[in-house]
């Protein structure tokens, strides 16, 4: 897989998903190695995901090096949860992987998500609520 198929394929998944209403596409770009990819989305329960991801393809493999997706209510003012690999909360065991959940101030640990395993977790969420 090359960058440009890769975000082909975060285009189809956002555009299949049942939670997602919409999508406005901010900045996508690629090269055949690496690639970037900004959305805003909103979701049928009109909460609102700011989606941002900067990946590399190695021998044919999408690793994703920096990301931040903010999940926020539909009056964006309240922070359901925020993924990011920004390098604060250094004394979190998953470090530099983090999540914030209800607020700046609560910091759980993370892992590395790619768009697509994101909107599957998100998914499961609001199916969850």
């Amino acid at each position: 897989m090359d960058a440009a198929a890769y975000l082909e394929t975060i285009k189809l998944t956002l555009a299949s998903s049942p939670v997602v209403r919409s999508v406005v596409i901010m900045q996508e770009r690629s090269l055949p190695d690496q690639g970037f990819f900004r959305a805003r989305l909103t979701l049928q329960n009109d909460d609102f995901v700011e989606v941002t991801e900067y990946f590399v393809v190695e021998r044919g493999r999408v690793r994703t090096v920096e990301y931040r997706y903010q999940w926020m209510d539909a009056t964006q003012q309240m922070l359901r949860k925020r993924w990011d690999n920004a390098e604060h909360h250094r004394s979190t065991p998953s470090f530099p992987h983090h999540v914030h959940v209800g607020d700046e101030d609560r910091v759980e640990p993370g892992r590395v998500l790619g768009i697509m395993e994101l909107i599957g977790v998100i998914e499961s969420e609001v199916a969850a609520q």
